[in-house]
């Protein structure tokens, strides 16, 4: 199992503020005699306006030395995460977490729009200060 991401716990309050309850963490997919392991899940409580909801979060912080090169590392790992859990389990849905910075900085530039959009790359925008969710993008 890989290191934490900087901002696992600032993620992890933000989506329990916003109503999910923590059900892994990590959230593990096994696949034969192989494990990965995404950083979190979450439900949503049957009661709760989203309703029956399941996710898997996997945070990046994009604190490499280019921008790019962290976002061309974190689309790869969404992408191979996404293939398993089709497997494992289709019905929950799986988020890239990154900061409100992160997502204005680098997310809407043309270069990472355009795969995002390509490869429907569900995001979960939060603010590490606020500890919140600023806004999903499906």
């Amino acid at each position: 199992m890989s290191a934490r991401d900087v901002y696992h716990r600032h993620v992890r309050a933000a989506l329990i503020r916003d109503g999910w309850e923590i059900t892994h963490d990590p959230y593990t997919i096994p696949i034969g005699v192989d494990r990965v392991f995404v950083d979190l899940g979450a439900e949503a409580p049957i009661a709760a306006e989203k309703g029956d909801r399941r996710i898997a979060v996997e945070i990046k912080s994009f604190r490499g030395a280019s921008d790019l090169h962290d976002f061309e590392q974190a689309l790869g790992q969404f992408v191979f995460y996404r293939s398993l859990m089709s497997r494992h389990e289709p019905a929950r849905t799986l988020y890239l977490a990154v900061s409100e910075t992160v997502y204005q900085m680098t997310m809407q530039r043309p270069i990472a729009e355009i795969p995002l959009r390509d490869l429907s790359v569900a995001l979960l925008v939060f603010d590490p200060d606020r500890e919140e969710i600023v806004r999903w993008i499906p």
